[in-house]
Parts: C-alpha cells; sequence; structure tokens
C-alpha cells in the first residue's frame, strides 16, 4: 500500500536546538498513528513542518507519492492536511462560524457553513453557537471551533493535537467511534495526546520522540501505561502519591448562594453557587468547557466585581466587589487556564513574569526592585518545577506550554498561598510534569492551603482532590468525596443530569 505521508530524515533546528533531528515516519491511508513525547520532545514543531508551518532544514517530505515542499497551510489544505491545533489560531472579534468560514479556502456562504457546523456538532457532541463571538469562548469551547472546522474540510490526513481535553467521557468514546469511521472510509489519523490510556483504544500504531529524535516506534495495543512513559521519559514514570484527606480544617473560602447574570449573550448565569472550601483539602470542579467554569473563576479572583460582598468570604473577610490585588493580599492565589497573555506575558522573560503576581516580599523595597532576589526566584522555580529553559532570562514565550505552565505553577505555589484558585492545571503537560505538578500542588495542601481546582480531566481529578462537584449551565451537582464518586457518575452529572433533591452540600465535611 502506497504510503499518505512518508517523512525521510526530517531536522528541524533553532539557534543551538534541535526541534527534530533526522526523523523517519510514515503514515498510510486508513492508518491512526500516534506520536508521543514529553513537552519539548519535538512533536509540536513536526506537526507545523507537516502542516507547512515551519520549514525543515533538511529531510524529504512525501504526500500520496509525491516528493514535495510544504509552502504553508493553505497548500497543506489543499492537498487535503487539516490540523487542530493545542494553541489556536482564531480571530478573537470574529464569530465562531466566521472564524470557520476563514479556514475554509473554497468560499462558502456563512449560512452554508452554519448548516454544516450543526451538523458536525449533532453528530460528534460538540457542542457550539455558530453566532457566538470567539473572546467569549473558554479554551475548551474555542478547541471546540479547531476541530469542527477541521472535519468540514473532509481530509485525508487530519492531525489531532490533545482533543478529547473538552469532552466527557461519554462524548470521547463518540468521537472515538468517529475517529475509527474516518479511518474506515481511508482518512489517516496523526494523533498527539497525554492522556496515555487513550492510545491503545485508539491507535494501531506509535511513534515516540525524546530530545527531537525517534527513539522507538511500537504496537501501543502491546504496551501499557508504564512502559510508553518510560519510552517518553527514558526513566521510570513519575508515581504520583494517592489522594487523602486530613479531615476539615479552618473554613477559608464560602461561596454563600453566588448568582450572576452572564456579561454576554454568550455567556453563562451563575445559579446559586453555595459550597465551603476549607485549609487542607482540594476541591474539584469537573465540567464540560463552557459551562460556567470561566464565569465562577472570575468572580471568585475579582476579575469579575459584580458578586454581592457577602457572597464571597475569604478567611472570614467579605470580598465581593473588591479588586484582585485585594484578593491576593488577603492570600488567594490563582493560576488561570490561558497560559499566553493572561497568566504570562509572552515577550518578557522568565524573571519579569515572577513579578506578576509576586507578593514581592525581599524583593522589592522602597519602590526598587531587586532584580538579584527576583532572579533567584525565578531559577528556584526554574530548579524545583523542572522547568526546561535556557535560563531565568528566557522569554515565555520560548517555552513549551507544558513547561510555561509548570513555571506558572511553581510561581503560585511558592507564595504559600491560602486559598488558591487552579484552571486545568495539567492541560496539554505530559505525564511526568503532571506528575509533578500535582505533586506540589498536594504539598501546598498539606502545608494547610485550601485549593480549588476546575478540570475537564477527569482522571485528574479522580488523582487529584479530596472532594467533587460537578459545574454544569451555572450549576452545581452534590458535593461528593472523590472515593465515593465514579466516572459514570460524574460522567452523567456533566449533562446535568443529578438528583435534584439532594442539597448542594450533602457531605458531611462540606457542611461542618
Amino acid at each position: 500500500m502506497r504510503a499518505r505521508l512518508q517523512l525521510s530524515g526530517i531536522s528541524k533546528r533553532y539557534g543551538p536546538l534541535w526541534a527534530n533531528a533526522g526523523i523517519d515516519l510514515v503514515i498510510h491511508p486508513g492508518e491512526i498513528h500516534a506520536i508521543l513525547g514529553e513537552n519539548g520532545a519535538g512533536k509540536s514543531t513536526l506537526m507545523k513542518i507537516i502542516y507547512g508551518m515551519a520549514k525543515p532544514d533538511a529531510g524529504e517530505i512525501s504526500f500520496e507519492g509525491k516528493v514535495l515542499e510544504i509552502q504553508n497551510p493553505r497548500h497543506a489544505r489543499s492537498l487535503g492536511i487539516a490540523m487542530v491545533f493545542q494553541h489556536f489560531s482564531l480571530f478573537e472579534n470574529f464569530t465562531v462560524a466566521e472564524n470557520i468560514c476563514l479556514g475554509l479556502d473554497k468560499a462558502f456562504s456563512l449560512r452554508h457553513v452554519r448548516h454544516r457546523m450543526e451538523e458536525i456538532t449533532q453528530q460528534y457532541g460538540l457542542e457550539l453557537q455558530a453566532q457566538a463571538y470567539v473572546h467569549s469562548l473558554s479554551v475548551g469551547e474555542r478547541q471546540r471551533v479547531e476541530i469542527v472546522r477541521a472535519l468540514l474540510m473532509n481530509p485525508k490526513l487530519l492531525i489531532l493535537d490533545e482533543p478529547t481535553s473538552v469532552l466527557t467521557p461519554q462524548a470521547v468514546q463518540k468521537l472515538f467511534v468517529t475517529l475509527r469511521q474516518l479511518a474506515s472510509q481511508g482518512c489517516s489519523i496523526l494523533y498527539i495526546s497525554h492522556k496515555l490510556d487513550e492510545i491503545p483504544q485508539l491507535c494501531q500504531h506509535c511513534t515516540i520522540l525524546r530530545a527531537g529524535k525517534v527513539i522507538a516506534e511500537v504496537n501501543p495495543q502491546q504496551e501499557t501505561r508504564a512502559s510508553l512513559s518510560r519510552l517518553m521519559m527514558g526513566e521510570e514514570p513519575f508515581e504520583s502519591a494517592p489522594v487523602h484527606s486530613q479531615g476539615a480544617g479552618l473554613t477559608r473560602l464560602v461561596v454563600n448562594a453566588l448568582t450572576l447574570p452572564k456579561t454576554h449573550q454568550f455567556g453563562v448565569d451563575l445559579q446559586n453557587i453555595c459550597f465551603e472550601l476549607k485549609s487542607g483539602e482540594i476541591l474539584g470542579v469537573a465540567g464540560v468547557s463552557g459551562n460556567g467554569q470561566s464565569e465562577l473563576l472570575s468572580a471568585l479572583s475579582g476579575e469579575d466585581r459584580r458578586a454581592a460582598p457577602d457572597s464571597i468570604v475569604l478567611n472570614g473577610k467579605s470580598i465581593g466587589g473588591t479588586w484582585p490585588q485585594q484578593r491576593r493580599a488577603l492570600g488567594l492565589g490563582f493560576v488561570p487556564e490561558e497560559r499566553l497573555g493572561r497568566s504570562a506575558v509572552p515577550a518578557l522573560s522568565l524573571v519579569d513574569n515572577v513579578l506578576l503576581t509576586d507578593n514581592a516580599s525581599g524583593r522589592v523595597a522602597l519602590g526598587w526592585i531587586k532584580r538579584k532576589a527576583v532572579a533567584a526566584q525565578a531559577r528556584a522555580i526554574i530548579e524545583q518545577y523542572q522547568v526546561k529553559a535556557a535560563s531565568e532570562y528566557s522569554a515565555a514565550a520560548s517555552l513549551s506550554g507544558g513547561n510555561l505552565q509548570k513555571f506558572i505553577v511553581g510561581r503560585e505555589v511558592m507564595q504559600l498561598p491560602q486559598v488558591l484558585l487552579v484552571s486545568q492545571p495539567t492541560w496539554g503537560v505530559d505525564v511526568n510534569s503532571a506528575a509533578v505538578i500535582h505533586r506540589e500542588l498536594r504539598f501546598l495542601r498539606d502545608k494547610g492551603c485550601a485549593i480549588l481546582v476546575v478540570s475537564e480531566e477527569l482522571e485528574e481529578l479522580f488523582q487529584l482532590c479530596d472532594r467533587m462537584v460537578v459545574l454544569s449551565k451555572g450549576r452545581f451537582s452534590p458535593i461528593i468525596k472523590s472515593s465515593d464518586a465514579t466516572v459514570e457518575q460524574i460522567g452523567q452529572w456533566m449533562s446535568g443530569l443529578w438528583p435534584q433533591s439532594q442539597a448542594p452540600l450533602e457531605d458531611t465535611h462540606a457542611t461542618t
């Protein structure tokens, strides 16, 4: 059988760093092929070369038997190559339908695109509103736009980068059925995921990259999660500690009947949100992206200051209506889901990014910044969190997504906040990096911090959290202990299907 895509000796260098070094890869029609590797292994660079976003320094690309140079993404799409990015390429001031139109090289009317969108979203369970503006969407919803746009192209080769991070467990299985159908019709699929349990379920072949080189090609159905991780890292996988609860501590955060109308047409109303968060515990918030997660975190962090004063109480003080810096002064830390542009300024160095949220204790005196002390803090974060960066003076934009995430989490954790809000802590992060982040969050919890984790990764919530709740259409489900929950139950609740007769705070921990 003639290969759909063949790469021979592909190499790409950025300064002294070889992102790809002599990579060979063969993809056949109808094949679902996984590409695995830790953050910084060269996966994204290789996909950009295939999609025409980067030119290789050496090597040869053959598509359907023809040797060619893929000039740009438009050329790639004309060949039948579509890509769903982990980091998005969307215009924020345009609607979903307009963004999809812009991504299609043939001229289609908005009416036609909306009709096809409706068909695709219903078929794949990817809820989207065609008229919503992209700037109003969460990260997960933006990823759905990319997925739908790619599927509308009827591609011959579909590249998927972390496609299941926005889906319920049931929707993941539905997507897998769809991908298998696409493959049976001859579509080739390159599948990148850090969820190692997904790979044997879906993929027939797996190429593993490490430090820009192919170090193994395996049949994932004959491998275990541990063996795949070992091949990726070149060492034994980092073991996560088991979840344990230290019992009820001091009440740090109380949210009482928090109700807020949406701020834009496509937002979500928060409806009577009630919970308590105590020191020494991690409460996980599950849910499909776009169900009120961003609205809840904006209200808690102070970005949205419309809440009634007594609806949010931090360390005994009513903070509804206060500014974010006032909440930070009372011990609140925050890790948003958007890394570049919100958690970090892309063009600034890691040293300068430390100062964005750092309390500056010992690093600022009489209005003067102690640059050496700030640089030392940045180096400490890099070392403790195993951040791969040339130096503490590297620009934030130069780091891979996973390494930047470790730096951002480290910046917050090392300030020892009393309450920490974390959104999507390990989105797009490799298994070892995720374990490092989980370890540090548990360390902070065991130091007495109260932590709220918002994540669409159910496995992560079960591994990390003492208690769990589901947010669906702006409402909270009952709060339950993680040890009492099941994936199937939480998956149903993510669709809004929980017993309405139960009070939101039905376990004894929550009501003490």
